[in-house]
């Protein structure tokens, strides 16, 4: 038999599991495995179980593991019955049939109000937006709803061996759920600053009374009877809906069958955090189909604009995410349009200036978050016969996709977080011309760590924090460091993108959207509101007849895309 002494961390993203298996104490990676997920913006969770399993057997399994966590995709709606089966297909982070729902939320409780409570503002993505849609869209389904969970909280309540009587060897306790405190704080009915669950904006949400799981001992795993904790006055804790009990950060959520310490897990960015090991004055920049941009700090985050996301950090903190639409992607079209490679983009971006001789690309291709201009688009500025080169539109493209990056940043910072260093991420990170251009845009240092998957590195870090009680000290490799010059690449771009924001802020005027005599403050929060109306060049799943307008792309954690190492 072999002796259990590693730890695994999972990394359930949209796209695919991954399973990362490594040393406790070295972080030194054993080895990995992954399998994909079907496509779509809703997808049966057993999907994700079936992955879960494919990609523990392509690791070698799990023979010699003692300790996992599990980390996940963001916001998805899992609803579950009393017999613990999914009731229909979880709805994920970028199904936006819910947005019509998230402002009517805003309207209902306040921007200001949501922003203090929750330290988000209400979008399509988050969970409370799609139970609204749930009661009004689906009402059948909806009284059906006996708990509600997100992704990772339904992997690692499967992984402990919970679920359908038929299909789960400890069956379906719903008080067996857990959570962590940085996916709860997604779901937009949840306090990161308490660390509890506002259980009023819940019953806003959804119209009926809900309490938190009472949760399990540790020891036992098994089938017992556990008292149910009280609700608000309003609720009734015989019928309240079982949302999962938050663990604290290294808290263990029990055993799995086979006798493995399973830690809370976490949302996707926070677990990406703790795999980087980012501490104050780190700030993250991952680069992949869309932008983040991220920290961690002990400050209060409640930014009322909508624009930065104050969610929980795995570690007991806060972790403030603001996400750009236009990432990686904007790459790709700058391929297509110069029907060049990547590599061959990235030579003709070189082989330009700082500036690219005064043309300028205002990245906006579906809309942007950070800046609030659902209804934008892309334009290319400053086009003269001298400029107009396909080494300066190579150039235009890679500066444009970074400034959208750097507004982020700014964002980022207007909380009070300080940038010591920028830790630049993900699968463009890689591109040369990305890194070179970086120096021009950024003004502080910029480390490039080595390709990795870094949320499931941190998933395995939690793990052995549960294990040991304390959280290792685990290296990431660095394979450059960028140091910044000084340009004017920035002032060129937000000149053209001032005149951006003018002219969609005239253009919501001119439909009623925005009352020309409305404060700054009132006009970002409205602006919030209307924020998912953005189109989509992509398709979707089969919307609900109750709102068929065009979806909008955001990446997970809110506006927020999964960071990929």
């Amino acid at each position: 038999m072999s002796i259990r002494r590693f730890v695994a961390g999972v990394d359930s993203s949209t796209q695919s599991c991954k399973v990362v298996i490594a040393d406790p104490d070295s972080g030194d990676i054993i080895r990995t495995g992954s399998a994909p997920h079907p496509p779509g913006t809703e997808v049966a969770p057993e999907a994700w179980w079936t992955a879960l399993q494919e990609a523990i057997a392509a690791a070698g399994g799990l023979d010699d593991v003692a300790g996992l966590s599990i980390s996940g995709q963001q916001h998805g709606l899992v609803a579950l019955d009393a017999e613990g089966r999914v009731i229909r297909d979880a709805l994920l982070w970028n199904d936006l049939r819910s947005k019509a729902a998230a402002r009517d939320l805003i309207a209902e409780v306040g921007a200001a109000d949501y922003v203090a409570r929750t330290g988000i503002l209400p979008v399509a993505s988050f969970t409370a937006a799609k139970l609204r849609w749930l009661r009004v869209a689906e009402p059948d389904n909806a009284a059906r709803v006996a708990a509600v969970a997100l992704p990772h909280d339904w992997l690692s309540w499967r992984f402990l061996g919970y679920g359908p009587a038929e299909s789960s060897a400890r069956g379906p306790v719903l008080d067996a759920l857990v959570t962590d405190a940085s996916d709860a704080s997604g779901t937009a009915y949840f306090d990161p600053s308490t660390s509890r669950y506002d259980l009023d904006l819940f019953r806003i949400a959804f119209g009926a009374a809900a309490r938190e799981a009472a949760g399990l001992p540790c020891a036992a795993d098994t089938d017992v009877e556990a008292d149910s904790p009280d609700v608000d006055e309003k609720g009734d804790a015989a019928s309240a809906i079982i949302l999962p009990r938050v663990l604290t950060p290294n808290e263990a959520a029990g055993h799995s069958p086979d006798g493995i310490v399973v830690g809370p897990g976490a949302g996707d960015n926070a677990a990406a955090a703790l795999g980087l090991g980012v501490t104050s004055g780190d700030l993250v920049i991952s680069i992949g189909t869309s932008g983040t941009v991220f920290g961690t700090t002990d400050l209060p985050i409640a930014d009322s604009s909508g624009a930065v996301a104050g969610f929980a950090s795995a570690d007991g903190g806060r972790l403030p995410l603001v996400a750009t639409l236009n990432a990686a992607r904007v790459l790709d079209s700058a391929a297509t349009l110069l029907r060049v490679s990547h590599d061959e983009l990235a030579a003709l971006a070189l082989a330009s200036r700082p500036g690219a001789d005064g043309l300028t690309l205002i990245p906006y291709f579906e809309g942007e978050r950070t800046p609030n201009l659902p209804d934008a688009t892309a334009r290319l500025e400053g086009m003269t016969l001298g400029n107009s080169s396909a080494e300066n539109v190579a150039r235009a493209f890679v500066e444009g996709m970074l400034c959208g990056l750097a507004d982020g940043l700014d964002a980022v910072q207007a909380q009070g977080l300080e940038a010591g260093r920028l830790l630049l991420i993900g699968g463009a990170a890689r591109n040369p011309a990305v890194r070179e251009v970086a120096r021009d845009i950024f003004t502080v240092p910029i480390d490039v760590p080595e390709q990795a998957e870094y949320v499931a590195i941190g998933a395995a870090r939690q793990a052995a924090w549960t294990l040991s009680g304390a959280l290792p000290d685990w290296t990431v490799e660095l394979v450059a460091t960028l140091h910044p010059r000084p340009s004017q690449v920035r002032q060129q771009y937000r000149s053209f993108a001032a005149q951006t924001a003018a002219q969609q802020t005239a253009a919501q005027q001119t439909a009623g959207l925005v009352s020309p005599d409305r404060t700054t403050q009132e006009r970002s929060s409205s602006e919030s509101s209307t924020s998912e109306r953005s189109s989509s060049k992509s398709s979707t799943s089969e919307r609900s007849s109750s709102d068929q307008s065009l979806p909008d792309h955001r990446g997970s954690s809110g506006a927020h895309a999964s960071v990929k190492g």
